[in-house]
């Protein structure tokens, strides 16, 4: 996992969702690619894709259920797990949690 991006533009606006329990910034790549660095407060929110993603978990824990699934898993820092395009997964903060969101 880096620690940094080099070279990249960062898009001025944030991007504030669930009443501020998230907030993120668009990173985006000399390559046109683009990755969001947020930060979600404790809570338990829903998020839906429309791509895939990967979701590194930067700093923080917290619990993840994918879609028609069951079990819920946990993720701290240096952890990472993928979402399917037009799939949804709750996700439950047990502390601040920074992370970087990657786009198919």
């Amino acid at each position: 996992m880096t620690t940094q991006f080099d070279n990249v533009t960062v898009l001025k606006q944030g991007n504030v969702y669930f009443d501020g329990k998230c907030v993120s910034h668009t990173v985006v790549f000399a390559d046109g690619s683009k990755k969001t660095l947020g930060v979600i407060l404790p809570s338990s929110l829903n998020f839906g894709t429309g791509v895939a993603e990967i979701m590194e978990i930067t700093s923080g824990v917290c619990r993840v259920r994918q879609k028609d699934q069951q079990a819920w898993v946990r993720y701290s820092g240096g952890e990472r797990f993928e979402i399917p395009a037009n799939s949804s997964f709750d996700i439950e903060t047990l502390e601040t949690v920074n992370y970087v969101c990657h786009y198919a």
